[in-house]
């Protein structure tokens, strides 16, 4: 209690001083806290943020993806005629497959597709041969085989589009044209179209005109329904594309992929069991027969490019406010023992030993610097949900281990500025100071 009172009262004095260290430290843990809370968070929010790019997965038949992978990936340029040949389709009842695999919840959004070339008949009677046409879910209620629901498709898959008119609905009776084959064959919104193959008609109602700027923009995109009633393709997509929540590839997920015979059990168990691209791609063949999943390498490398990037600049910032924190604290600590000198020297020469003397020193410091690191790490708790809010228009999931992590570097930062505030103490004779030497 005597050693308590004492710390109480010392503070009082060089109130100023005291004031500064505990300023120092309260923004060296605000910065820190928020910056590491980012980081430490960042990895979801980046994925969020560049699944807007389209999906990182894709799905197709075993029998189409050598042929397919010549091609461009885009919807409408993978080639199609008049198939009847079973093994190049996949299974439309299968997708919901997808949704059983270990990393079920990573999978957040997918949307098949079922590329046909049509005879189109517009509104003015004009037919136009060898359309691509896509049957596909725009906004589909996906019942699960577990009892729950989901609901998936291209109305979140396509955010980029730009729209004119309303999405398209599931029920089999209304298409999205695109831009390009719109304004080549004046095709406006509430126009009917007439799809067509042998004989077999389907008439869809245009609810919207969209822009992608790419190859879409020449295509008609309709239910699978739609389009597997004219092809009479019952139940049977060709492509698939997959959005989910990955972890950044690292030097693990690039050995399995490159050799999976290789690695040892504990490897492939830890790469099943991580949601790196590849594993999920893995577990989604393991439940859709004659599927091949592959993924979208721009946008996997893109976001663990911008990952590393991102949490390499925050950890340097958290890294250059610790130094200059130690460096303004060591000052502080060091024009604090100058001017206490006379009093250190009474304590010492009365029969106070060095690691008394410094334990006391280290007590004042610890208990200034811990009331700033509390009310730092409240400030850098609501600074870093202000950096969400503003980037990723999301909250930051502060985890523990920030807090850890930003107690642990505060206090080996203090405890480095305090060696020469300590070194001279240890020097200090109190002979020499109190006879005014």
């Amino acid at each position: 209690m005597f050693f308590i009172r004492m710390i109480r009262r010392s503070l009082t004095h060089e109130f100023r001083k005291r004031l500064l260290m505990g300023l120092t430290v309260l923004l060296a843990a605000t910065v820190s806290t928020a910056m590491l809370g980012v980081v430490f968070d960042v990895g979801d929010k980046l994925t969020d943020e560049l699944s807007a790019y389209g999906a990182n997965i894709t799905v197709r038949p075993k029998s189409d993806a050598v042929i397919s992978d010549l091609y461009s990936s885009s919807s409408t340029s993978t080639p199609s005629s008049s198939r009847t040949d079973p093994t190049q389709f996949i299974k439309e009842s299968d997708l919901q497959k997808m949704k059983t695999i270990f990393w079920a919840y990573n999978i957040l959004n997918f949307a098949p597709q079922l590329n046909e070339h049509l005879e189109v008949a517009t509104a003015s009677d004009k037919k136009v041969d060898n359309v691509p046409v896509v049957g596909t879910w725009f906004n589909k209620t996906l019942k699960i085989s577990t009892g729950e629901e989901t609901i998936v498709g291209l109305q979140t898959m396509r955010s980029w589009w730009k729209i004119d008119g309303k999405w398209a609905k599931d029920d089999g009776n209304e298409a999205m044209v695109g831009s390009t084959f719109a304004s080549e064959h004046n095709v406006s919104v509430g126009d009917t179209l007439t799809l067509s193959r042998d004989g077999r008609n389907h008439i869809v109602t245009v609810s919207a005109i969209f822009t992608s700027s790419d190859d879409d923009d020449k295509a008609i995109f309709t239910s699978t329904q739609t389009v597997q009633d004219v092809t009479q393709l019952p139940d049977s997509v060709n492509y698939v594309e997959v959005r989910a929540l990955t972890t950044p590839e690292n030097d693990l997920a690039r050995k399995v992929e490159k050799s999976p015979e290789a690695v040892s059990q504990t490897e492939w168990e830890t790469w099943y069991c991580t949601a790196y691209v590849s594993s999920i791609a893995y577990q989604i063949e393991e439940v859709i027969p004659g599927a091949v999943a592959k993924q979208v390498r721009q946008v996997a490398a893109l976001q663990g490019n911008v990952l590393r990037k991102t949490q390499a600049v925050m950890i340097v910032m958290t890294v250059l406010t610790l130094i200059a924190a130690a460096i303004a604290v060591a000052n502080l600590m060091a024009a604090a023992t100058a001017e206490r000198s006379s009093e250190i020297a009474l304590r010492k020469a009365i029969g106070a030993k060095n690691s008394e003397v410094m334990r006391f020193v280290l007590a004042e410091t610890a208990s200034i610097c811990a009331v700033g690191a509390i009310i730092g790490a409240a400030l850098g708790t609501a600074v870093a949900q202000g950096i969400g809010q503003i980037v990723f228009n999301a909250g930051i999931v502060m985890r523990p281990m920030v807090f850890v992590l930003v107690a642990v570097l505060l206090a080996l930062t203090v405890l480095v500025a305090s060696i020469s505030a300590l070194r001279a103490i240890l020097n200090l004779k109190p002979a020499e100071v109190l006879h005014g030497r």
